[in-house]
This record gives structure tokens, C-alpha cells and sequence, in this order.
């Protein structure tokens, strides 16, 4: 482990140790993506849209910024549902759909991931568990499909923020979503410049997509990076365009 990789992880001990929320989430062995506790993202938004939302760890970093807006998580597996849960407590302001957000709703096979965060709609390659170890498949199930545009029909309050880490099917989530998109601001989403998992988009084909719709890229956080210096995921956060934090 590097000196940065070693001081990344001090200061985000130190941001959940001092962030009570972020504490009593350890409790369920749940460590919030403080990464994204200083993403430039105004202090108004009104929509957070989780999608790929595992057991709340970017949804912490949703409650503990925008207390007061309307959180809707979407996850298939009913382990990390479950956590999930707990983790948010009895809110009003708080929607989980037990789904797996797609292009189009129905059923679908999800791989099953020993560390479950790692999950996909999609196969996985050999360079998935050789590049993350402890990744590998070790079950399959069916799981309900949805797409936002069906889900969101009635529409979202504005500003609102769309986040996808769906372990390389961001590009179908986008897909299901293109009516959806015209009324989100913001959009935080998982993109890989290797294939991890069979037929995943590659990071220039999702900011093909997003800049299609109106997005411009604003820059990216939390990158993955391998022994020989070269980037293999990272977070990028887009803005529609004329639109800064």
C-alpha cells in the first residue's frame, strides 16, 4: 500500500469517526463512500436516485448532506437490502426498491459477487477476480428488473442527483432512463476503462451518452488504481450543461 493510499484511508477513518451517522453505520458493517462527502454538488438538491445503492454506503453520504431531500435506492440482492434497512432507519423522505434498475423492467440473472458491492447483471471476465481479489462469482439468482423512466413516471423534484455504480451496466441504467434524464441536474457514475465484466460499456461510451443528453463532465473522484500507476475505474460527475455546482 502507497503513502496516498495509506493517507486516503486516515482521512476517511477520521471523517466516519467524527461523523456520527457515519459511526453508528460501522455498527453494521457499513463504511459510508466518504470519497464523495466533498463532491462539488450545491447544498440544494432536492432528488438523490441510488441506484446500485448495496448496503447505504454512498446513501450515508446522501442523508448526511441533503437531509431534507427525497432519497429512492434501488437494490436487487435482499442481503444488502436488508442492511440497507437498517442503516436508514424509518424515513419518511426514504424510498428502497428492491430492483435492479435496467433498460426495460422484468427478471434478470445477477452474478453473485463473495464481496456482494462487486455484483453484476453482467458475467464476470477473469480480470475481474484477478484485478480485485475476493471478487469472484460464487452464485446466481433472478432478480426483478425496472427501468427509472417506468419507476420516476411521476416525475422528481429539482435539483436532483442520479448516482449509478452498477458494476458495468451503467450504460443499460442510462438507457432506462432517458425520459428521466431530462430532469436531472446532476449525474455521479462508475465508469471503467477495462472490461471487467462481459460486454460492459467503456468509459468513453458513457460520456458519449451523457454529453449526448446534455451533460457535461465536471471531473471524477475516487479512482481505482493498480500497481503500475494506471487508472481502472473511477466515479465521474457530470453537470447538465450551463450548470455548476
Amino acid at each position: 500500500m502507497t503513502i496516498d493510499e495509506l493517507l486516503m484511508r486516515g482521512r476517511k477513518l477520521a471523517l466516519i469517526v467524527s461523523t456520527p451517522a457515519y459511526r453508528r453505520a460501522l455498527r453494521h458493517g457499513v463504511a459510508a463512500s466518504t470519497e464523495h462527502h466533498y463532491d462539488p454538488l450545491p447544498p440544494d438538491i432536492r432528488t438523490v436516485i441510488d441506484v446500485g445503492a448495496n448496503r447505504g454506503q454512498f446513501a450515508l453520504i446522501a442523508r448526511q448532506r441533503w437531509p431534507a431531500a427525497r432519497l429512492i435506492c434501488f437494490e436487487p440482492l435482499p442481503e444488502p437490502v436488508g442492511v440497507l434497512r437498517r442503516v436508514l432507519g424509518e424515513n419518511a423522505g426514504v424510498e428502497i426498491v428492491q430492483a435492479a434498475a435496467s433498460a426495460r423492467a422484468g427478471t434478470a440473472t445477477i452474478h453473485v459477487s463473495r464481496r456482494d458491492d462487486s455484483s453484476s447483471l453482467l458475467a464476470f471476465t477473469a480480470r475481474q477476480s484477478a484485478t480485485f481479489p475476493g471478487t469472484q462469482e460464487i452464485d446466481a439468482m433472478e432478480v426483478a428488473t425496472t427501468s427509472l423512466d417506468d419507476h420516476l413516471a411521476g416525475g422528481v423534484a429539482r435539483p436532483a442527483l442520479l448516482k449509478v455504480d452498477v458494476q458495468g451496466f451503467e450504460l443499460e441504467v442510462l438507457r432506462g432512463a432517458q425520459g428521466t434524464l431530462s430532469s436531472i441536474d446532476f449525474v455521479l457514475v462508475e465508469c471503467s476503462f477495462q472490461e471487467f465484466y462481459v460486454g460492459q460499456a467503456s468509459a468513453d461510451d458513457v460520456i458519449r451518452f451523457l454529453h449526448g443528453h446534455g451533460f457535461a463532465l465536471l471531473g471524477g473522484t475516487g479512482p481505482s488504481i493498480d500497481r503500475h500507476g494506471v487508472v481502472l475505474q473511477i466515479d465521474l460527475l457530470f453537470a447538465r450543461a450551463g450548470r455548476a455546482s
